[in-house]
């Protein structure tokens, strides 16, 4: 048995092509199929079964996609409610695929109907566990309401059981979450690889002997998820087309001036420090290529009826559009380019001040108030005293929250400071980005609150 894995580190997601060298089954694959097919091809192999372990929350499925372009077999719980045809697959059910054998184990928890596949082969086995048992924790078990929440987190400590009981220890362990993905919960890790074997002996669904302290625990250390997730699963359910990844011609500088004016949603992808010192007003900054806080943050913050289009490089452009394809996001428009002032001629060219803690200290007034966006678990833990936190998912509908005068606004790296200073100055507020890693307050003299 080969598995090959398909990471998608900007979702903290990993997809799954398994094959024996002939036949392959593909798992929880992620809406750029191409990405799959050229794997498909390197290994020579023909595609003949595509799986969901759920019906994911945090991405748009390529599963049905794939699975009609190669006219393969569409495995989907039968329990699950679906707008497409699938072949339906249940508990205890085998399916063979090439001289692969394919056990769907119930594994509720994450979702009512979450399936995991014990995968034999030759004496080998493979745990393909989706958001059920992940790497030192289990997938979070609030995305389908408050009112299934205690339900669903006993059921992941039931299941964690269950595949202790149809796997072997020896078996590796594949999940589709925890490697950054909101939909893990808990002390989830990004290891590369691990056993059944190992978690038993590490993960906290095995070692807290407690059902009951489990759930409890589990249920209050659950966090804010992205406000995307509302329209994964409703997608997923569906069934999602292909996305168009082409990038668009450029907008006329004309048509772009308009946007800004009108207050669309237009998103500058350049560096936060070249944003700072020279952008269009009324863009919003999202820096491309910061690990998983571009397609996180913007998705979290972008109201889906809405009209998008991206600034910047053409190469930066298209890799956003496949990773905000991923989430749902279909079909931005774009204007190509890295100069301001050329892409919209007569619109208002803009800056504010960027600084680190050592200009915090030294020049912030202290009647000028410092606005922490950091999550609240982020700010409860610590925080600058006298800080005041709205974190940035809640930073738009809050607004009228944020105070008149000068703004000093800070996170935990850089990166949501400087979305949310272009947010401020787009809603007329005064801010100054602090552009600098939370950790290193400490040394640079900051007071604390005690």
């Amino acid at each position: 048995m080969d598995v090959t894995v398909i990471d998608t580190p900007q979702l903290g997601d990993r997809s799954y092509l398994v094959h024996d060298g002939q036949v392959a089954l593909v798992i929880d694959t992620q809406r750029d199929i191409d990405r799959v097919e050229t794997l498909l091809a390197q290994a020579r192999v023909k595609l003949t079964h595509v799986a969901e372990t759920h019906i994911h929350n945090d991405y748009i499925t390529g599963g049905l996609v794939l699975a009609q372009k190669h006219e393969a077999a569409y495995l989907v719980n039968a329990a699950d409610d679906v707008s497409f045809e699938r072949t339906p697959i249940a508990d205890g059910q085998t399916v063979q695929v090439g001289e692969l054998s394919v056990k769907a184990v119930a594994t509720p928890g994450h979702t009512h109907h979450h399936l995991s596949f014990v995968v034999e082969h030759d004496g080998q086995q493979a745990v393909f566990s989706g958001g059920s048992v992940l790497y030192g924790s289990v997938g979070r078990t609030d995305l389908l309401g408050a009112e299934h929440t205690v339900g669903l987190t006993h059921d992941q400590w039931a299941s964690a059981r269950r595949l202790a009981q149809e796997a072997k220890e020896q078996a590796a362990l594949y999940p589709t979450h925890g490697f950054g993905s909101f939909c893990s919960s808990g002390p989830a890790t990004g290891a590369e690889e691990s056993t059944l074997g190992e978690q038993l002996a590490t993960n906290h669904v095995y070692t807290e002997g407690d059902e009951e302290r489990f759930v409890a625990e589990l249920i209050a250390n659950l966090t804010a998820y992205p406000n995307y997730y509302v329209h994964m699963g409703p997608a997923n359910a569906a069934g999602p087309t292909e996305p168009n990844l082409e990038v668009p011609d450029s907008l006329d500088p004309a048509e772009l001036k308009a946007r800004l004016g009108a207050g669309e949603w237009v998103v500058d992808l350049r560096h936060r420090v070249a944003y700072s010192a020279e952008h269009l007003k009324g863009t919003i900054s999202f820096e491309y290529g910061d690990g998983g806080s571009f397609t996180t943050f913007l998705g979290w913050l972008f109201p889906y009826d809405r009209k998008l289009t991206l600034v910047g490089s053409r190469g930066d452009v298209e890799n956003a559009i496949r990773d905000l394809s991923r989430i749902g996001i279909d079909g931005p428009d774009a204007a190509l380019g890295e100069n301001p002032a050329e892409l919209a001629p007569g619109a208002v060219v803009s800056s504010y001040p960027r600084v680190g803690w050592a200009e915090v200290l030294s020049d912030r007034p202290v009647q000028e108030m410092i606005l922490d966006v950091r999550r609240v678990e982020e700010y409860e833990d610590s925080h600058i005293d006298g800080a005041v936190n709205i974190p940035l998912h809640e930073l738009i509908t809050r607004m009228d929250e944020v105070p008149a005068g000068r703004l000093w606004v800070h996170c935990g790296s850089g990166y949501r400071s400087g979305v949310a200073a272009s947010l401020l100055e787009r809603a007329g507020k005064d801010p100054v980005h602090i552009d600098a890693m939370f950790d290193e307050i400490t040394d640079a003299g900051l007071p604390m609150a005690r």
